[in-house]
């Protein structure tokens, strides 16, 4: 693999990461472009120095980073000691994907990284709004559960 790969990866990791980033940082949430940047140009990192050995490396790396990446995100999950509210699953949910979506560009899938990335965006910027929909529509009971 050539230099301009390995730059065209790392920097496809990041523009992932950033994009996700850019996505939680304009919404209030405790990560944003720097950190899920971060976390795309390490997972193509952590891929592309194993690539050479071939599959069985790059698998043990990949379950590695998947694994290894929910502590990141366990750190922006918060319970409210009041009530059952827990915050910050979506921007967690963010960092695990930006490891899964790094890693991919890290071994050059670019038909995985493409349409996941355009499925990831469109969730996280039509979702609040049809949950919202959804709730106007169709709102819960007082035992919790939906009508119906």
């Amino acid at each position: 693999m050539d230099t301009l790969e390995i730059i065209l990866r790392l920097a496809a990791a990041a523009l992932a990461g950033a994009a996700l980033g850019l996505n939680r940082d304009l919404r209030g949430k405790p990560t944003g472009v720097r950190t899920l940047g971060l976390v795309g140009v390490g997972s193509a990192a952590a891929v592309l120095s194993v690539a050479h050995f071939g599959g069985d490396a790059v698998s043990r790396v990949i379950q590695g980073i998947v694994t290894g990446i929910g502590f990141l995100g366990a750190g922006v999950i918060v319970r409210n000691n009041v009530g059952k509210e827990v915050h910050g699953l979506t921007t967690a949910a963010c960092v695990w994907l930006t490891a899964c979506a790094g890693a991919a560009c890290g071994t050059g899938r670019w038909p995985v990284v493409l349409p996941t990335m355009g499925i990831v965006l469109v969730i996280l910027i039509f979702g609040g709004p049809f949950e919202r929909w959804v709730r106007r529509h169709w709102p819960e009971s007082d035992d919790g559960s939906t009508p119906g």
